[in-house]
C-alpha cells in the first residue's frame, strides 16, 4: 500500500501569501497536489497543515524544520499504519509526470531536480528520525545519502511554485 503526503508547512516566504491557497484555473495548489497524489495511492494527508483537502498530519517532530520534517510525519504515519511506501510532494509541485510511481519504483527514490519528490519505504521512520534529533545536517541530501535512494531524471521536471512570477508562469502553461 502506499500513503500519498503532500508537505504543505512552509511558510511560503518568497511567494509573499499562503501559497498552498493560491489558484490555478480555479482550483488551489494544495487540491491540485491532492488530487495528483490520489490518482496513485491508497490514501493521502497533507502534512504540516490544519485545514486542508485531505486528513492531515502535523510535521515530525515539530514545525518549522523544513520538508524533512514533513516527510518524517508522513513515514511514522505510514509505519503505524501498515504501509509499504510513501509517495511525497510539495504543494507547489505542478505537473507531476503520469507515470510517477512507476518512475519511483522501487523505493527509495527521489526526482533529482526536486527531491522532496519521492517514494520513500515507511522503513526509513527510523533513519529520518535519527537525523532529526541528532546533530549535523538536517537536509534532503543528508537523508538521501542515509537511506541510499535513487536520484531519478525527469525529461519534464515538474514545476515548482515558490514565488507569484512562478505561479504566473504555470498558469501561462495551463493555458491562462
Amino acid at each position: 500500500m502506499i500513503l500519498g503526503a503532500v508537505l504543505a508547512g512552509g511558510q511560503s516566504a518568497r511567494f509573499g501569501s499562503d501559497k498552498a491557497l493560491a489558484e490555478i484555473r480555479g482550483h488551489t495548489l494544495i487540491a491540485r497536489a491532492v488530487d495528483a497524489l490520489s490518482g496513485w495511492c491508497d490514501h493521502v494527508v497533507v502534512i504540516g497543515r490544519e485545514l486542508a483537502p485531505a486528513p492531515t498530519l502535523p510535521d515530525w517532530p515539530r514545525p518549522d524544520m523544513g520538508p524533512l520534517a514533513g516527510i518524517a510525519a508522513a513515514l511514522h504515519h505510514a509505519r503505524d499504519a501498515d504501509y509499504e511506501t510513501v509517495l511525497t510532494c510539495g504543494v507547489d509541485s505542478l505537473d507531476l509526470p503520469a507515470n510517477l510511481p512507476d518512475l519511483l519504483a522501487p523505493a527509495p527514490a527521489f526526482l533529482a531536480n526536486q527531491p522532496v519528490i519521492g517514494l520513500w519505504p515507511a522503513t526509513a521512520a527510523e533513519a529520518i528520525e535519527a537525523i532529526l534529533s541528532g546533530k549535523g545536517r538536517h537536509s534532503m541530501h543528508r537523508f538521501v545519502e542515509t537511506i541510499d535512494a535513487r536520484p531519478v531524471k525527469c525529461d519534464a521536471g515538474p514545476a515548482n511554485i515558490n514565488t507569484p512570477a512562478d505561479l504566473a508562469a504555470a498558469e501561462k502553461r495551463h493555458g491562462l
